[in-house]
């Protein structure tokens, strides 16, 4: 069955349409609206291309101008560059009318005519929460999203984010630490990651078949301020929902919020603490602009009509200690749990002192069964 079964059977050789394709997004004047018309008349890019000028004017939103550019156009060597470029990075092009374009962003109001795909998606991307947040996280925005991002993975939902420091960064590396899936949206072309440091993430989601990266940006594209809005949409787009774990008052993830209302889609926000300066989560709650959550769960409950079967995130089960543990060791750790806790309250809660308490609080955490947040406060991650 075809996604658009009034469309006339073209018989494109699909390099040729990709050519074609990538070739319409560099005429002047031609953005993803009138390059959508084109494939809507023409099936596929190639034919559109080869339209006479009277032709191409007759097509909703194109007119004479733009058709005549269409015509004139023949930078074939920037083509050329842009798909070898690709082909380095091991990159693709994907028309809106591919079988694998997001289902849910086609569906949106702007949808790019044109994606840039690294890696591959997966029938299963249909059911993807977006995790979001500032990119300057405190240590609680991060255990949020990592939290949220990794029940949404365990319970088999694709995490969708932007790679940006922060809040992005955990979401993504959660998701996979759990096993799942997860899709960076980048603001630059799929060749050119940023922030660089990041560049590690994308070659753990790639090696491992664990999802994509996407971008709407052309091959070397810098990522310019003025692209993270549009990049945001693509992220909120192609989403049920999208959680908002740790916010500034005024910021990029609250733009990411109002893109996904503007989109018919549902947003969720973790609150924030009452006298916390990242507080735009809960101004969001406050607002009636985002459904307050406090779990991955509760996400899953709140989107599972639109899911294909009821999916529950596992519950949350304390990690088995090691059996060469010190019984120093086993004190401290029966003296932690999953929210951090001072060192003076370690040190009563397991009857040591101060300085042997964080001698083996710091070989435990060396060994990732506890982790340490700023002001010496400690936990046992799960």
């Amino acid at each position: 069955m075809t996604l658009f079964p009034d469309l006339p059977a073209t018989g494109t050789d699909p390099e040729a349409d990709a050519r074609a394709l990538v070739a319409l997004s560099l005429v002047p004047g031609v953005g993803s609206a009138r390059i959508r018309a084109l494939l809507a008349r023409a099936g596929s890019a190639a034919p559109a291309l080869g339209w006479p000028a009277s032709r191409l004017a007759s097509v909703e939103g194109v007119g004479r101008q733009t058709a005549q550019a269409i015509r004139a156009f023949d930078d074939w060597a920037t083509v050329d560059r842009h798909l070898a470029a690709a082909a380095r990075v091991g990159a693709r092009p994907l028309s809106f009318l591919d079988a694998d374009y997001p289902a849910l962003l086609r569906e949106t109001y702007d949808p790019p005519a044109l994606l840039w795909l690294r890696g591959r998606l997966d029938p299963a991307d249909a059911y993807a929460v977006a995790v979001v947040g500032t990119r300057n996280a405190t240590d609680y925005g991060l255990r949020v999203a990592e939290a949220f991002a990794r029940g949404l993975a365990e319970a088999g939902v694709t995490v969708v984010s932007g790679l940006a420091y922060g809040i992005d960064a955990a979401a993504h590396r959660a998701a996979l630490d759990a096993g799942g899936r997860t899709i960076a949206v980048l603001g630059s072309g799929v060749d050119r990651i940023y922030p660089a440091r990041n560049a590690g993430l994308v070659k753990r989601i790639l090696e491992t078949d664990a999802g994509a990266v996407l971008s709407e940006m052309g091959m070397g594209a810098a990522p310019d301020a003025g692209n993270f809005p549009r990049r945001n949409r693509i992220v909120s787009g192609m989403t049920l929902g999208t959680v908002v774990a740790e916010a500034r008052p005024a910021g990029g993830s609250l733009l990411t919020a109002a893109l996904a209302l503007e989109q018919n889609r549902e947003v969720f926000a973790a609150p924030a603490p009452v006298f916390a300066e990242m507080d735009g989560t809960n101004r969001l709650i406050q607002g009636g602009a985002a459904a307050l959550v406090m779990s991955a769960q509760e996400v899953l409950d709140a989107l599972a009509p639109r899911l294909p079967v009821r999916v529950d995130a596992p519950p949350a089960a304390a990690p088995a200690l090691p059996d060469e543990l010190t019984a120093i060791e086993r004190r401290l750790l029966d003296a932690l749990g999953p929210d951090p806790r001072p060192l003076d309250a370690v040190c009563d809660a397991s009857g040591l002192d101060a300085s042997t308490s964080l001698v083996y609080l710091l070989q435990l955490e060396f060994r990732g069964l506890v982790r340490q947040l700023a002001g010496k406060q400690f936990f046992r991650p799960r």
